[in-house]
């Protein structure tokens, strides 16, 4: 099937042909849905924290002397952010002022109504005056191309072309901060260890590591100055041996029109790889756009916090029964004592199977339900944000635990599973703190941790040809499958996603009044 020219631009990705038919055997049997068995709740598999819990996590993440990084998924520009102004570039000359018959808030009506409250507004005016143009003559003669063009086109601000991580997303008097430096002024809160050192990784794409590093290097020294750190900024790309083979719509390998094979990016479920590589004792995982000014920050770095003392206070008892099971010397009594650990607090139900009253059997199954990674993940109420959310589950293995679930990967023609949907409350708004150091202090490898049933198939096209992508299991769900996962209720306050431009509008972004 594959000629000499297939094979070698596999290897120049470090991909074999094996895997490729593994991928194509994907697209031919597709992925089964999660068998959902309910949704987890508040005193059913969320924890809800109170005041005194809360300062007692703080607490003891406040003695904890290991390293640590964020970890920040920052790649792809944000075009999509863009979107209903990418629609307005090609209605406007057609329709004209029939486009702002809509006035709802993610509209080109509010846009340019509310324009001057966007953090990049004196930006965006001084490029146009540049160019010629002042914004309140063209918005007065309703001449909004050059606007816009302005915005989003390479011969201005280029934010159509630009990744989130470089946008400015916050107004402070006459400064403004892109969505990368909040990360920062955030990660030095909450990141960083006894030697004021805050680590924080970007995933970034290739074509932007130059703008990254640009920004870094003007910003770097005033934000170490003014928050007395040091600030270790490292980047890495989305590995090409993740990359995923597309077929046409018979399965059979897509070509382009050179006769080369087409990869396509694996979706952010390829990232396991980049955190894989990093070697700190606590990550925190991030979205890039999830983040709030100066005056809403102190409730986000309260929760990191108690996340992250949430973590460590598990680990320390899985660490100690992990030690405890090595001897091999448990009463029957004693391995049941743990077996109520792992189901009431880890929340893993074991399969019907298990035969509890063989001590080995046992010992065997408890550890290797306790010697895996552990994330700790915050939870916030569902207020019809779409994406996944915190159920229980049942796994390949047998076992019934707790994982976050993609909408893609239940299957809405099944009354129970869309009632068992309808019924959670909570969504997921990657608010994690993870551990991948067992107990003997060595690296667990995330790889062997995944669930590769996971994944999903959609629909694209490439030159008027239809195709099927296909995505590796993602990197909150399927990616952490295999791993202990612990949810805790987090304020919605602590979640304030940029997903449209428009977003940037919403009360908890705008300057404090």
């Amino acid at each position: 099937m594959y000629s000499q020219q297939d094979i070698e631009q596999m290897q120049r990705k470090g991909i074999t042909p094996e895997m490729v038919e593994q991928q194509i055997q994907s697209f031919k049997k597709g992925f089964p849905y999660m068998k959902l068995v309910k949704p987890a709740t508040v005193g059913n598999g969320i924890i809800r924290l109170d005041g005194e819990e809360l300062d007692s996590l703080i607490e003891m993440y406040r003695d904890f002397e290991g390293s640590r990084v964020k970890f920040v998924p920052a790649s792809g520009a944000a075009t999509r952010m863009f979107k209903h102004l990418y629609e307005f570039q090609s209605d406007y000359p057609v329709k004209g002022l029939e486009c702002f018959n809509d006035k709802g808030f993610n509209t080109v009506f509010t846009f340019f109504e509310r324009i001057k409250e966007f953090p990049f507004f004196d930006k965006l005016y001084n490029e146009l005056w540049m160019q010629g143009y002042k914004m309140d003559e063209l918005i007065d003669s309703k001449d909004y191309m050059p606007i816009v063009n302005t915005l989003l086109g390479s011969e201005g601000l280029n934010y159509g072309n630009l990744p989130k991580a470089l946008i400015l997303f916050h107004k402070y008097g006459d400064i403004a901060r892109t969505a990368m430096e909040e990360h920062l002024v955030e990660g030095a809160q909450y990141v960083r260890d006894q030697h004021g050192n805050v680590n924080i990784h970007l995933t970034v794409s290739p074509e932007h590591i130059a703008g990254f590093e640009q920004l870094i290097e003007r910003v770097k020294p005033y934000y170490e100055n003014h928050y007395e750190v040091t600030l270790n900024i490292t980047y890495s790309v989305q590995k090409p041996s993740t990359d995923t083979i597309a077929v046409d719509m018979d399965n059979n390998p897509f070509r382009n029109d050179d006769g080369t094979l087409l990869f396509r990016p694996g979706g952010h479920g390829a990232l396991i790889e980049n955190l894989n590589d990093l070697g700190h004792e606590l990550v925190f995982i991030k979205n890039i756009d999830n983040v709030a000014p100066d005056h809403l920050k102190p409730l986000t770095v309260r929760y990191k916090k108690a996340l992250a003392g949430m973590l460590l206070s598990y680990r320390g008892i899985i660490y100690k029964y992990l030690q405890e099971l090595e001897s091999q010397n448990l009463s029957v009594d004693e391995l049941l004592a743990i077996l109520d650990f792992t189901r009431d607090e880890l929340c893993v139900i074991p399969p019907a199977s298990l035969n509890t009253s063989d001590p080995a059997e046992l010992n065997k199954y408890l550890f290797s339900v306790l010697n895996r990674p552990i994330r700790v993940c915050g939870m916030v109420k569902n207020e019809g944000e779409p994406g996944g959310g915190p159920f229980w589950a049942v796994n390949p293995d047998g076992t019934t635990s707790l994982q976050i679930v993609e909408s893609s990967q239940i299957d809405m023609n099944d009354p129970t599973s869309k009632a068992i949907l309808n019924e959670s409350t909570h969504f997921n708004p990657v608010d994690i703190v993870c551990s991948f150091i067992d107990f003997k202090g060595n690296k667990f490898n995330l790889l062997n941790y995944r669930d590769p049933q996971t994944g999903f198939i959609s629909v694209k096209s490439k030159d008027g040809k239809q195709l099927k992508a296909l995505e590796l299991p993602g990197l909150w769900n399927g990616a952490m499958s295999n791993w202990n996962t612990i949810f805790v209720e987090v304020p919605l306050a602590t979640f304030s996603p940029v997903k449209t431009v428009n977003d940037l509008l919403r009360e908890e972004h705008q300057p404090c009044r």
